[in-house]
């Protein structure tokens, strides 16, 4: 985890949900079944710039929607596909890893997520479920950011992208899969966005328990196997069918 999420909010509802200004000029769009190098909408805050580029580190950090790509890219990277392989990120070795540490100190954000998908395997069989909140308010997974340009070309338009931070699972999602998101509660919001705080160690924990025994864990629908498919039919609840034994009941 996390491998595929929904993230089905419009930047209006995300706009007053988090406080935020809208960058993403246009481009967002409703996701039932958001997989890695996707484009979509996370939150960042960042010091202002002036004309010339330059950071206004005395003025107020502004909190904005912006639009990245699932899959990190890190700034000294040769080639781009390697985000593919870094739509993760553990949160016990953020700090180590040379691929994630730049982005841990000072390059994060919140991905706005209605729910995340998960598959429980049970022998050679993969059941999917979706884990989504009691409520409409957003799920905010934490996430680090970079941009990368191609060595050499400073006047390219930069690549940013996106990783999901992730932590063991706890209460009750331990039976789906050992891995969960990192969710952020309201009130690690703004520590988490800081853009001058630069030591988060306090904020890497297991998702509070809280969190995790309000979430439903709701079986759905194969179809979400399958990236092409994507609809609001895919978080759907759908029931296991009958055992053999309940089937030789009712015969």
């Amino acid at each position: 985890m996390c491998g595929r999420y929904a993230a089905t909010k419009d930047p209006a509802a995300l706009i007053e949900e988090f406080a935020a200004v809208d960058l993403t000029e246009g481009r967002a769009r409703t996701d039932h079944n958001v997989a890695p190098t996707k484009n979509v909408v996370t939150v960042v805050q960042r010091h202002p710039r002036d004309a010339e580029g330059q950071v206004l580190e005395d003025e107020p950090a502004e909190r904005s929607l912006r639009l990245m790509r699932w899959g990190l890219v890190p700034f000294w990277a040769k080639d781009p596909s390697v985000g593919s392989r870094m739509i993760n990120t553990r949160a016990e070795t953020a700090k180590e890893k040379p691929a994630f540490r730049r982005a841990l100190s000072s390059r994060r954000c919140l991905v706005p997520a209605d729910g995340w998908f998960e598959w429980r395997r049970t022998g050679k069989e993969k059941e999917p479920f979706y884990m989504t909140g009691p409520d409409a308010a957003s799920l905010a997974f934490a996430g680090i950011w970079e941009s990368w340009r191609p060595k050499g070309d400073d006047a390219a338009e930069p690549l940013i992208t996106f990783s999901i931070i992730t932590t063991d699972a706890t209460g009750q999602l331990t039976d789906i899969h050992h891995r969960m998101p990192l969710i952020v509660p309201k009130t690690h919001w703004d520590p988490w966005l800081d853009p001058d705080r630069s030591d988060v160690t306090d904020l890497l924990v297991p998702t509070a328990p809280e969190i995790v025994e309000s979430l439903e864990l709701r079986p759905v629908s194969s179809k979400v196997n399958n990236v092409r498919n994507n609809g609001p039919e895919l978080l759907d609840r759908v029931d296991p069918g009958p055992s053999l034994d309940e089937d030789a009941l009712f015969s």
